[in-house]
């Protein structure tokens, strides 16, 4: 099984804390019945946070003290299973999932895995690593106050956090149980959504459930109103390259039509400055409050300190605190009144691992500065990849709204992280090769493939978006194609269907136009290019960029290059 060879290539033993026997995990994966194999995802193996409970591991939370044997899965480790997942193992993370760092575990510290002596981020450390790794491609982890998503900006990885109360929790470790959420961890935001529809949905056994439906992933809207922090506001704590690397990701945003806007962002500090400052950190207390009491000294010393504090808080405090919050959110819905999505850093910098066991306190607690407030404020998020620093580094953002609008956020988010090319987690693979979430253009629009010079990022993509067009899903053509280097100038691909099974899939991407510009688009496709029908990957066919075919007869065939992108990155690099 290509996990654990992965597993054993990194050889970091701090990943996990309990990790199923090799061979009894293939076994398992070969005794899924045939007729699970329609289930969206069969055989794929998975990793669980060890704060989430899998029968035939221990529940630790990361504390041996702690720990017990579960009698039964945790709803959402049921529901992957019933979607014929197959749990390879239990993942590191900050003891109590309080911490945002990685490292406050008995169990070692998961590596980052760009920088060895980087934080790998918290609290759910090895859930990240080990989808940034290649280890499994989905991972749950749980999110509080940024545990989600701190790890994810900091691995290259996408981090779904979603609406309080869509996955269960029941099973989970609480660690503040009205605002705790399962989160999931994933190498796109297709993969993260397959994962979403499969362990979403209500249950009699979590009185914090709610009920809704996810609906179906669309394309992402035109001229989106995104928010951004005012400039003078925005908070990196000296750290220059994730401060011009935010920039940059704001600025994609604009190229991909939206409009940024800033806003006033004090509110949502005030928010997050509540979480561990107020009586909040009473809730965390109330997980191990029994072990305080009876084995101190079984907790690590900083989670011990923090949970210490939870004691603390007067009933008059807690009262006053849910007063200033009730008012912060009411002045966070006045904002989300004039912003469809707020973007915002992951984190604001990065530490090593040295750094923060120098300085526990202050360094997590910045960490949290634009994450703290996201479940207080019951919003969800979505952490993605933006790009890596001039020194190796990943930087990622946050989109942030409220409650009920994870489908939008993923809607913007897969056509972002599209648009960012990057490789894939700490892999050397590609976006293009996982399978996408099949799109449908809107009613009075035309879905279109490109393959060339108009894909996102190129040269000629500038005029779909000017037509108003939407990334609907990048993709593959059937193996029906070959792909030729046109003598034109700029030098073009040509697109050819051909017959007796010489073709290949060819990688694309599918846009959508109204019919109004779809019709003036045409009108200036210049010969040898035509639009005719293309088939995809999935068996469903689209308008598309062909060409004639006399016009291929001496023209280069770079088939094997997969695309025009992959072309350009071997031939033409510049």
């Amino acid at each position: 099984m290509r996990s654990y060879q992965r597993l054993r290539a990194c050889n970091d033993p701090a990943i996990f804390i309990t990790l199923c026997d090799e061979k009894n995990a293939i076994a398992e994966a070969r005794a899924l019945p045939a007729s699970m194999r329609e289930r969206p995802l069969y055989g794929i193996p998975v990793a669980i946070k060890d704060n989430i409970d899998a029968v035939g591991f221990p529940t630790t939370a990361a504390c041996p003290e702690f720990a017990y044997t579960p009698e039964r899965d945790a709803t959402a480790v049921a529901r992957l299973r019933d979607a014929g997942a197959i749990v390879i193992g239990k993942t590191n993370l900050d003891q109590f999932a309080t911490g945002l760092v990685g490292v406050r575990s008995p169990y070692g510290v998961p590596k980052n895995t760009f920088k060895a002596d980087l934080i790998p981020g918290g609290s759910s450390s090895g859930s990240a690593v080990a989808v940034a790794a290649g280890i499994v491609p989905i991972a749950l982890g749980t999110d509080t106050a940024g545990s989600g998503r701190v790890p994810a900006g900091l691995n290259n990885i996408v981090g779904l956090k979603p609406s309080l109360g869509l996955i269960s929790m029941a099973g989970v470790v609480p660690a503040c149980r009205t605002l705790d959420c399962v989160s999931i961890f994933a190498l796109t935001v297709e993969d993260a959504w397959t994962a979403l529809k499969v362990v979403a949905g209500p249950d009699s056994a979590d009185p914090y459930s709610r009920s809704w439906t996810l609906g179906k992933l669309g394309a992402m809207r035109a001229r989106m109103t995104v928010g951004a922090p005012r400039t003078i506001q925005r908070l990196f704590f000296g750290n220059r390259r994730y401060e011009t690397a935010y920039a940059a990701a704001l600025e994609r945003l604009v190229q991909l039509s939206c409009n940024v806007v800033e806003i006033d962002i004090e509110p949502f500090y005030e928010a997050a400055r509540l979480l561990y400052e107020g009586p909040w950190v009473a809730e965390r207390t109330l997980a191990a409050r029994a072990l305080i009491m009876s084995k101190p000294n079984a907790i690590h010393p900083v989670t011990r300190e923090i949970l210490v504090k939870g004691m603390q808080p007067s009933a008059m405090d807690t009262f006053a605190a849910f007063y200033r919050l009730k008012e912060l959110s009411c002045i966070s819905c006045e904002i989300f009144n004039s912003i469809d999505v707020l973007a915002l850093p992951t984190a604001p910098t990065v530490y090593s691992v040295k750094e923060v066991l120098a300085d526990p306190i202050q360094l997590n607690s910045r960490l949290g500065i634009y994450t703290n407030f996201v479940n207080l404020l019951d919003l969800c998020g979505l952490a993605l990849p933006a790009s890596i620093t001039d020194d190796g580094i990943p930087f990622g953002i946050t989109l942030l709204a409220p409650a009920r609008n994870d489908a939008r956020l993923a809607e913007i988010g897969r056509v972002f992280h599209a648009d960012t090319k990057l490789l894939l987690g700490a892999l050397n693979e590609r976006q293009s090769n996982l399978s996408p979430v099949t799109s449908e253009p809107s009613s009075g629009e035309v879905a279109m493939a490109v393959v060339g010079a108009h894909l996102s990022g190129l040269p000629l993509n500038g005029e779909l978006q000017e037509l108003g067009g939407r990334l609907l899903q990048t993709t593959c053509t059937s193996p029906e194609y070959r792909l030729f280097l046109l003598p034109t100038q700029p030098p073009k691909p040509g697109l050819l269907r051909v017959i007796g099974g010489k073709g290949a899939a060819i990688e694309i991407e599918v846009w959508s136009l109204s019919l109004e510009a779809f019709g003036r688009f045409v009108a200036s496709v210049p010969s040898p290019l035509s639009i005719g029908t293309v088939n995809l990957s999935d068996g469903s066919s689209v308008k598309g960029f062909l060409v004639e075919a006399a016009a291929t007869a001496n023209a280069p065939d770079i088939t094997e290059f997969g695309g025009w992108r992959g072309f350009l990155a071997e031939k033409m690099p510049a």
